[in-house]
């Protein structure tokens, strides 16, 4: 399977295939039609603790990844995900952050892939 990732906001394209959003939020300003999403994987997104320690409490991104990765290992939704995406062959995890390289669903892709 080919696993990509992209931001939400972007274009949707024939190249993403199968499209899951994997934030806990709906993105604001975003319709259902423009997002084109396949599958809403919220549960899958960091809890709305870690999220909001993350974004708005200053936690460092070492600190979230390790607390993410912690909070991944004992949710169920990641298997349900994997479930879901079984046997695509491209699948792109669509996120809202602005940051490309520090945002949850790069550590969610690694865990994924692995």
């Amino acid at each position: 399977m080919d696993l990509r990732l992209k931001r939400v906001y972007d274009e949707p394209s024939e190249e993403d295939g199968f499209r899951v959003l994997v934030d806990r939020l709906w993105p604001r300003g975003l319709t259902k039609e423009r997002a084109a999403v396949d599958l809403w994987a919220k549960e899958a997104a960091p809890s709305t603790e870690l999220r909001r320690a993350f974004h708005y409490d200053g936690m460092d991104w070492e600190t979230f990844d390790a607390a993410y990765r912690g909070e991944l290992a004992l949710n169920p939704a990641v298997e349900e995900l994997r479930a879901a995406i079984e046997g695509k062959p491209v699948v792109t995890l669509l996120y809202g952050a602005q940051d490309a390289i520090r945002n949850h669903a790069e550590i969610l892709s690694e865990l994924l892939r692995a």
